[in-house]
This record gives structure tokens, sequence and C-alpha cells, in this order.
């Protein structure tokens, strides 16, 4: 017999997070739990309210998918199959309930069972949110110790804010403007970034100008990456002519199982893979490091965005994510 459990929390951020959007000091997930013979698997649903989601819809759906699921071991058909219309949050959530349980059932790490090589997991970046020059030179030095940052732009401030970051610090630096750009804007602004050091942008234009992306990548002098404009793999062949490379979250294409597909499709076009994540525990961002190795760059520092992180998984050692070596995906409470 298998059983659900879920329960929203609310994660508190150290700092107000900014971006092109809007701001947040705290973001609501939901952790899900399916008990079967004995054993519970867990995962994490981080709804995106852009999309129409929420913790309440995400339980919902989560509780639809469980319902219809018939063994639970089979996890590479059973999350995808029962999946619900616009929640790819509470899919992933189940994927990776689902994956841990099995990985727990027979006494392997999640990346054992998918024949990952751990030894080339790459640096993570960490994020700072658009703030006032002060704040900002407070979250670099915070982040001291992290090889990369990804700096989130798309305001009047965004020149000021850059050169507050490199006055303080050397290393790369990669760009999210998070949809805040026009054309114009861009074109203006790639040079510069060019010239303090930038590796590349992620979604410099709003998600539907596919034609003014195709314009950009003519002219742009550094890598584009898509962040919003990519959900699952069937989105990827069209983006192609517009983009570099693809930025795949979990929380978007719905779990481990179409993330790997992603990352099947995108190189059969050319194109760079990124792997990020929205504000979440470590227990997504644990899912998501299992497949971390298989990309060429990772921005999995949303657990290390809050200040009430229940869990504890993958740890940042040198930049670079260590996976944990307990069955499933290896998280465990905090408290116990």
């Amino acid at each position: 017999m298998m059983r659900l459990r879920h329960q929203a929390i609310d994660l508190q951020l150290r700092h107000t997070f900014r971006l092109a959007r809007g701001d947040s000091d705290s973001r609501r997930v939901l952790i899900v739990e399916i008990e079967h013979d004995g054993l519970i698997g867990r995962g994490e649903a981080a709804p995106i309210a852009r999309y129409g989601q929420d913790a309440e819809s995400a339980a919902r759906a989560a509780e639809a998918m469980v319902a219809q699921i018939g063994d639970p071991l089979a996890f590479e058909v059973a999350a995808n199959r029962m999946a619900v219309a616009g929640q790819p949050a509470a899919e992933a959530a189940v994927d990776m309930a689902l994956r841990d349980l099995a990985g727990k059932r027979f006494g392997a790490p999640l990346y054992q069972m998918m024949g990952i090589d751990t030894s080339t997991m790459p640096v993570t970046s960490f994020t700072i949110g658009m703030d006032t020059p002060e704040i900002i030179e407070q979250k670099v030095r915070e982040a001291e110790g992290f090889e990369v940052l990804k700096v989130k732009l798309g305001s009047p401030d965004d020149r000021r804010m850059l050169e507050t970051v490199r006055k303080i610090t050397n290393c790369p630096i990669r760009v999210d403007a998070n949809e805040g750009w026009t054309l114009e804007d861009a074109l203006a602004r790639l040079e510069w970034l060019q010239d303090l050091g930038v590796e590349f942008v992620e979604q410099p234009l709003p998600a539907g100008q596919l034609a003014e992306m195709r314009e950009l990548k003519k002219q742009s002098p550094l890598p584009l990456m898509a962040d919003e404009s990519v959900g699952r793999a069937e989105d990827i062949p069209r983006l192609a002519e517009a983009f570099d490379g693809i930025n795949i979250k979990l929380m978007k294409c719905g779990g481990l199982g179409e993330a790997l597909r992603m990352i099947h499709v995108a190189r059969a076009h050319g194109l760079k893979i990124m792997l990020g994540c929205m504000v979440e525990t470590s227990m997504a961002i644990t899912a998501a490091a299992h497949i971390a190795p298989l990309v060429d760059s990772v921005d999995l520092d949303g657990n290390l965005l809050i200040t009430n992180d229940p869990f504890i998984g993958a740890e940042v050692k040198e930049g670079k994510l260590v996976l944990p070596s307990e069955p499933g995906l290896g998280v465990r409470d905090r408290a116990s």
C-alpha cells in the first residue's frame, strides 16, 4: 500500500530577493513524502507564481498523481505518465520522491543508479540579487569561497550594480536579466558586460520575443542562455537559433526524468547546458545535484539563500557540490 503526505513550509530569505519581476522575503515550498513497504521517499515542489502555481495547487496535483501510480519503483515512467497539466513543480516533487524511494529500496545513491560519474562535477555559482551598493558589497563578501557569481540584473542601475560587484572580486560573473531588457537595452549593455568579465547572459528579453532574440544572438559578443523561454525538451528545437544554451530547472520541467531528456536534446542541437534552481531547500537542490555532472555550468545555490533549511544534503566544498553517499537522494533532516 502506498501513502502520500505533504507539508507546506515557508522559507525565509537571508536578504530580500530582488529581480526584474519583483521582490520577496520568503518563499513557500511543498515537501512530499511517499511511503511504500516501510520506506519513505521524499521530494520538494517549489511552485512558481509566474506560471500560476502555488503550494496548494501543487498539493492537489501531487495527490492526483500519486493516486494513479501503480508500481512506485518504476520511477522512470510513473511520474511523467501521471503528470498534471500546468503543475511541473508538483511533478518534480513526485519524481524526486519516487527516485528517492527506489534508491532506498536498492540501497544505492541516485547518481550511482543512473550511472553518473561525480568526478566531473562543475563548480556552482552563487546568486547576487539586485540591491543597493552597500548591500551588494555585503552579499559579495558573504559569497567568499565561491569561484563564480551570478548577478541578477534588469533595472536602470545595472551598470552601477555590476561595477560594485567587480570592484570587490575578480571572479567570473554570469548575468541573469530575468526578461528585464528590451532589444535596445541588451545591445547597449552587452559590450560593457563583456568588458567587465561576464561569461554569459541568461534570458535578456521576455520569453515571447523569439524573433528579437534571434537578432540579438547575431550581434551579441556574449553567449545567451534561455531560462524562462525553455520548460521541457519539446521547447528546445525552436530555441536553437535564438540562444547558445539553456538553463534546466527541475521546477519548470517536471523532474529529473525530463531534465535528462532535455540534456540529450540540447546536446543534439549543439547547445550549452546550465542546471539552475529556484529558492529551494537542500531536498530539491540535492536532487538536481545528482545530475549536475552531466551539464556545463551549475547554479544550485537556492538552499544557501535561506535561513531555515530543514534538511542537510549536498554540500559545497571548494566551490563544488559534494553529494551524500546515503541511498536515494541522501537527504536527512537537520533536526535528527
